[in-house]
């Protein structure tokens, strides 16, 4: 078994492309490369997915606690298992670094591969890994991947400073090319769903490392005996294929944020996930439920506005009771309309509201979330418990009725309006906020539960009518 924490110094060191590039070099070879992201994201699990073939996992310290990172890990292991850091090795909320990538270096005994964005660097690149190893004498630092690099004269000089003075191997270099920069937007990368020169960029990128990356050194240096860790069954309770509820959720170009762990955790509660596609499909599939994961809707507004039947059949659906469950770019397409760079394009109307997206963002960063009593779900055990999700959004949803109801009150974060989140309406909850399901929060299985209530109840009016 393999495994490695693909990290750096610092954000924008080139990470992602890097470890895209690993993913995809490694599955050309045969090796079965299962990808994790450390912390809240969607768009770079998107490319790591394409990239290796299997679906990414998220590993966050703030939204799951230690044993249910571990387990994750453990359970979704293969042959190479390649974690992909956020920011700064070192960097984290916490001042004691309990959260940081290192952190979970530790937890996983994870090698540490420092990626070294090495642009205008020579002798300086030495004190720079001394200090990294020294910070903390536990973080195994197995080796450095060089990037951006100016020309072979340039590789030579870091390749003799590092040797001299460190005892790091370098591991691979990799020369400045714009040509594998994969574009950004608001919210980070383009996500891979959107783009049409994925596979390509992707096959740019497995190609570019192959050629100055050493597999082989790589493969030695990263060679763990697997964890011997106790694992349970996945969260929530598998249900009999005659309990199945279908969920349909929407899967295209605009929606697209959706974590892996969270979808197993709808299937383990008894859903079947039914993929639907909001700028294409006519009309919605025969489904119990909906759940409109993120994405950019404003930037396919003009598609979305034109698929009236789609949105016709969505408003329907929540008006007659559909439960439905929205997050971020979700609630924004159940609005009135979004205005983006000028342009106004009508969306589903479920939600009397208007969305306005700004050129600064509006909630950024970890929530916390007090939920209210007229939550539409099921009681958690503790009312009021503290829910923890992340939100990142540039929009703002404006114009609400003064009588709007929510199903949380915002006690760190923004939310809807800074006081309050989950737009509720008949069988609908919307939020800015992504949450996990997790152990404290296990809200796939409550959907689900209150799915199959509702369906239920259903029945037995029918059954009464028919009588």
């Amino acid at each position: 078994m393999n495994r490695v924490l693909i990290s750096a110094a610092h954000k924008s060191s080139g990470k992602t492309t890097v470890s895209i590039g690993l993913c995809a070099a490694l599955k050309k070879r045969g090796i079965v490369v299962q990808p994790y992201k450390k912390g809240p994201d969607y768009i770079d699990p998107m490319w790591l997915s394409q990239a290796s073939g299997r679906a990414c996992r998220n590993l966050d310290f703030y939204l799951m606690d230690r044993d249910e990172v571990i387990t994750s890990f453990v359970r979704n292991s293969a042959e190479f298992n390649l974690v992909e850091g956020n920011k700064g090795l070192y960097d984290g909320l916490a001042l004691d670094g309990s959260n940081s990538n290192a952190a979970l270096a530790k937890a996983l005994d994870l090698p540490v591969v420092l990626v070294i964005d090495a642009r205008g660097m020579t002798r300086g690149i030495a004190p720079l890994i001394l200090g990294y190893q020294a910070f903390d004498t536990e973080i195994n630092i197995a080796g450095v991947i060089l990037n951006n690099l100016g020309g072979s004269r340039h590789e030579s000089k870091l390749r003799e400073v590092i040797a001299h003075y460190t005892d790091v191997p370098v591991i691979g270099a990799i020369q400045h090319d714009a040509r594998l920069t994969i574009i950004e937007r608001h919210l980070g990368l383009m996500p891979s769903n959107e783009s049409q020169e994925s596979i390509a960029r992707i096959d740019a990128l497995g190609a570019a490392i192959e050629n100055q990356v050493d597999l082989d050194r790589l493969l030695t240096l990263t060679d763990k005996p697997s964890p011997m860790v106790q694992i349970g069954t996945p969260q929530g309770i598998k249900f009999s294929t005659s309990d199945t509820i279908k969920i349909g959720v929407a899967q295209d170009r605009a929606f697209g944020f959706y974590y892996a762990d969270d979808m197993d955790a709808l299937t383990a509660a008894g859903a079947e996930i039914v993929p639907f596609d909001t700028t294409r499909d006519k009309h919605l599939p025969q489904v119990d439920a909906l759940f409109i994961g993120g994405g950019f809707p404003e930037v396919f507004a003009a598609e979305l506005e034109a698929n009236r039947s789609m949105r016709d059949d969505i408003k329907n659906a929540i008006d007659q009771g559909m439960p439905v469950y929205a997050e971020c770019g979700g609630l924004m397409y159940l609005s009135r309309q979004i205005t983006y760079k000028g342009n106004t394009h009508a969306m589903v109307g479920a939600i009397p509201g208007d969305v306005v997206m700004h050129l600064k963002p509006v909630g950024r960063g970890y929530v916390h979330l007090a939920e209210d009593a007229q939550h539409p779900w099921q009681q958690l055990p503790e009312t009021g418990k503290n829910i923890k999700g992340h939100e990142f959004h540039y929009s703002s949803l404006e114009n609400l009725p003064a009588d709007s109801k929510f199903a949380y009150s915002v006690a760190r974060g923004h939310g809807i309006d800074g006081k309050h989140d989950g737009y509720i309406k008949n069988n609908l909850l919307a939020c800015y906020a992504h949450l996990r399901s997790v152990n404290s929060n296990p809200w796939a299985t409550r959907f689900v539960t209150h799915i199959r209530r509702l369906k239920h109840e259903q029945k037995m009016t029918e059954l009464q009518a028919a009588h």
